[in-house]
């Protein structure tokens, strides 16, 4: 049996499991990703009239199946070939292609976040106010054999080799605002911050943890636990305003989660392809924003 999508449309848990989107979502979406794929290939649905071989995906719908099952299941590429009827070396480049049609479409449909600070800025700036957070999030990624990058790539937080993101969320809509480049995952939030510039507009309040101990905004209230003084004990007041604050910026952890739904972001991630590290971080965020625009999400 070959995968495809009229096969579990009528069966939303199954095509949740493997998209992440529900029907609504996913033909919605895919109606932005077929005028895309037209746009970007010059290729419409073959005519059966005509001779020539059928495409391996002959629909958007089948299209925008493969690389949300991939995103979201990551399997093995050979894997992914048999399930859907094809040879390693076409679902390969499918996979790429594929990737940089769903960005085109989350790009135009909004979705995507921010990638420079001051676009980030503009952004908000025609939306209303409400409470931001910040943290940082690391991905696996499989041992480098060069030992300069073994070096350069291991995380003594987690004890691996690792890519590290930060984010910047709303607290109230769940979205995310700005995602930073993809570094090494050793380097710390703060640097990222600081060698980015990440700024967030003035007025705001902005929750972070103690990673980003000593990051400060202008014009920016900044709502982080206090550390436990060496040899000492926080107060009574402070634990509980320490926990007040937790208890806001969990949701930035919350986001982080719904990100990582995808398992491309949350297992030992394999691919080679240049810059795709990056690419699949902001493809999966892009699909947070996604669905959580058309869920009504609690906490």
């Amino acid at each position: 049996m070959i995968l495809n999508y009229n096969d579990v449309k009528d069966k939303p848990d199954t095509l949740r499991a493997m998209t992440s989107l529900n029907r609504d979502e996913f033909e919605e979406l895919c109606k932005v990703f077929g005028e895309v794929w037209d746009e970007k290939t010059g290729q419409t649905e073959k005519d059966p009239s005509k001779g020539g071989r059928n495409p391996i995906l002959q629909s958007p719908e089948d299209r925008l199946f493969f690389i949300l099952f991939y995103l979201k299941t990551y399997p093995l590429q050979e894997v992914l070939a048999h399930l859907f009827g094809m040879s390693q070396g076409q679902a390969n480049f499918l996979v790429y292609q594929l990737s940089e049609i769903l960005r085109e479409t989350l790009q135009r449909t909004g979705y995507l976040p921010a990638r420079i600070p001051e676009e980030m800025i503009q952004n908000l700036a025609d939306e209303g106010p409400q409470d931001l957070g910040i943290d940082g999030t690391e991905r696996r990624i499989e041992r480098p054999k060069d030992p300069v990058r073994q070096r350069q790539f291991y995380s003594g937080k987690t004890k691996t080799h690792t890519l590290k993101s930060v984010i910047v969320g709303g607290l109230e809509d769940r979205q995310i605002k700005y995602l930073s480049d993809t570094h090494e995952g050793k380097k710390h939030d703060k640097k990222v911050c600081d060698e980015e510039q990440i700024v967030v507009p003035a007025g705001s309040d902005l929750y972070q943890d103690t990673g980003f101990q000593g990051y400060q905004v202008p014009e920016v209230t900044i709502h982080q636990p206090k550390k436990k003084p060496r040899g000492g004990e926080l107060t009574t007041a402070e634990k509980i305003q320490n926990r007040l604050i937790s208890s806001v910026r969990v949701v930035i952890e919350h986001i982080i989660a719904g990100v990582k739904r995808c398992r491309i972001v949350k297992d030992v991630f394999r691919n080679t392809k240049d810059d795709y590290d990056d690419q699949v971080m902001e493809l999966v965020c892009g699909l947070h924003n996604f669905r959580s625009d058309h869920r009504v999400i609690c906490y």
